[in-house]
């Protein structure tokens, strides 16, 4: 779809599982469960949905899903299915080959937003699955997943993240700034202390890539937080500010996580009214 001047593209890694009591927290799983049945293993479905921004200058994707770093026990315990799409055949379905990609933003490096940031090739060695691409992270964010604490360590995964910067491809940011005209890094803190969503503006229109601040629809209630969540009673207050902010001014939001719907606007009540975005391999 067109957001002003921009081109902007839902593209798929495909699909994972988590359990669904760390994806709602202390809300009680016969309220989830209503908007996402779990497996026999009390895991929910959810989407990898990464987001393609074209301006007139640069092409520029937001988090890169989970890519191919795992092994068959990984793939296993999180019933990882790319098998329909991943980023890369869903970058080509919209004319997006990895060399043409200038810039990549991770809202956080957890192993499912940064995963596809790095390749293996034939001898084994991981580089850049963008080649001429500069990725964007906040150094405070690289910072704590260099030295995570206990909770979070299985979160962070070196391998993802490392060879990005032996090649001189990353970019550290601080605060909230503009990477490129029109797009910016938003501080929206609790999930971890420095994660960050994306904000696009062109023209007189509004989008905004929440990242795992609301991962899902069914997350938009302030309280619908994630057990993950590093700072809770943080990642309420911020969610309840930028949502305020979203209706109040008519933003498009992206939904990361959601395995169903992954885009839309809210309306006076807060009540979302999707809007289908499924031309890059995402879910509508």
């Amino acid at each position: 779809m067109r957001l002003g001047e921009f081109e902007l593209f839902v593209v798929s890694d495909g699909t994972f599982a988590l359990d669904g009591g760390g994806m709602f927290g202390t809300i009680p799983k016969v309220l989830w469960e209503k908007t996402h049945p779990a497996d026999e293993r009390n895991r929910i479905r959810l989407g990898l949905n990464c987001l393609l921004i074209r301006t007139a200058t640069e092409t520029i994707v937001v988090d890169t899903g989970l890519g191919s770093f795992y092994d068959e026990k990984f793939a296993y315990l999180y019933k990882v299915d790319n098998s329909t799409s991943d980023l890369l055949g869903s970058l080509a379905k919209v004319g997006v080959a990895a060399d043409e990609v200038t810039k990549v933003i991770l809202t956080h490096l957890h192993f499912d937003h940064c995963g596809g940031s790095c390749t293996r090739d034939q001898e084994g060695s991981s580089k850049p699955t963008f080649p001429l691409a500069t990725y964007h992270v906040d150094q405070e964010e690289l910072a704590y997943a260099r030295e995570p604490d206990r909770r979070s360590r299985a979160s962070y995964l070196r391998d993802l993240w490392e060879p990005l910067e032996a090649h001189g491809q990353l970019a550290l940011t601080s605060g909230e700034v503009e990477v490129s005209p029109g797009v910016s890094l938003l501080a929206t803190p609790g999930h971890t202390q420095n994660h960050r969503s994306v904000l696009i503006r062109s023209g007189d229109e509004t989008a905004c890539f929440l990242a795992d601040l609301v991962p899902t629809p069914s997350h938009l209630k302030p309280h619908y937080v994630m057990a993950y969540d590093v700072l809770p009673v943080v990642a309420m207050e911020t969610k309840e500010r930028l949502l305020r902010q979203a209706r109040e001014e008519g933003w498009l939001l992206f939904f990361e996580h959601s395995p169903g719907v992954c885009a839309g606007y809210l309306d006076d009540e807060g009540v979302l009214d999707p809007v289908e975005m499924g031309a890059g391999g995402g879910n509508s």
